[in-house]
């Protein structure tokens, strides 16, 4: 059972969102310019972040190293974009699961900050995402991609897709693996109520693609750097063990 702080603490939490995103909302119909659009949402998420006594820690890179770059980050809350918005430079433009594209005021925000929404069960509207992904890299389009694609309860660090790694390693641009840590267990999956705690982000070295041979060599080192800060499992590598024929008292299971 949640303590009395703690359940007054995220009721707060989601008032102070509220109070921040009904007014940016409403700002956005007026506020001409995706850009101009995006640094006011970049101000807004960083005052709620502040607000909720959880203001973002930025370490690693400088992020002027990552302007142009296609920025791969782990997924594990429903908080990791307000983080990125609160942390990134407001060029970057959003990957989103097409879900979002219908919660309300969630995906009128999102449409308006020019986000790209993707149905990731739909193969041929991968693929058209996919190629305005390429074109966008490599008209110096800046991405920012969660390439697990979602999240789960289980801490971890879940297979990535190859679409935004496809797209960096064809248009020749740098990818940028990002670490956030802090918002599983702030706002973790099937909680209502955030809980206090801070959050934080590591910017890792850049990945050039030409140093790759491959879309899918770059992706791995991207997912290397990742685990490497992330104080999570590999559930990539656990799913991989849970496939391989198992071993017990010398008997090889069928």
């Amino acid at each position: 059972m949640r303590s009395i702080p703690s359940l007054l603490y995220g009721g707060y939490a989601w008032l102070v969102l509220l109070v921040v995103a009904v007014p940016l909302a409403i700002a956005f119909l007026v506020t001409p310019g995706v850009l101009r659009r995006r640094r006011l949402a970049r101000w807004g998420a960083r005052s709620v972040l502040r607000l909720i006594a959880s203001p973002v820690r930025l370490g690693g890179q400088k992020l002027e190293a990552v302007e142009s770059a296609v920025v791969v980050a782990n997924h594990s809350s429903y908080l990791d974009g307000i983080v990125l918005t609160a942390a990134l430079p407001p060029r970057f433009t959003f990957l989103i699961k097409h879900e979002m594209r219908t919660v309300p005021l969630a995906g009128f925000i999102l449409r308006r900050l020019g986000s790209q929404f993707v149905d990731r069960e739909n193969a041929r509207q991968r693929q058209r995402t996919a190629r305005r992904l390429v074109t966008a890299a490599s008209n110096g389009g800046a991405l920012a991609v969660f390439p697990e694609g979602t999240f789960d309860a289980p801490p971890g660090l879940k297979r990535f897709q190859m679409g935004a790694f496809s797209a960096a390693w064809r248009a020749g641009k740098a990818v940028v693996p990002v670490v956030i840590e802090g918002a599983r267990a702030k706002l973790p999956s099937g909680a209502l109520l955030p809980r206090p705690g801070p959050i934080a982000v590591e910017v890792c070295a850049p990945l050039a693609a030409a140093d790759f041979d491959s879309a899918r060599a770059l992706m791995q080192a991207s997912r290397n750097a990742i685990l490497e800060r992330l104080a999570e499992p590999d559930l990539e590598l656990d799913a991989d063990a849970a496939r391989e024929p198992q071993t017990a008292a010398g008997y090889i299971a069928p």
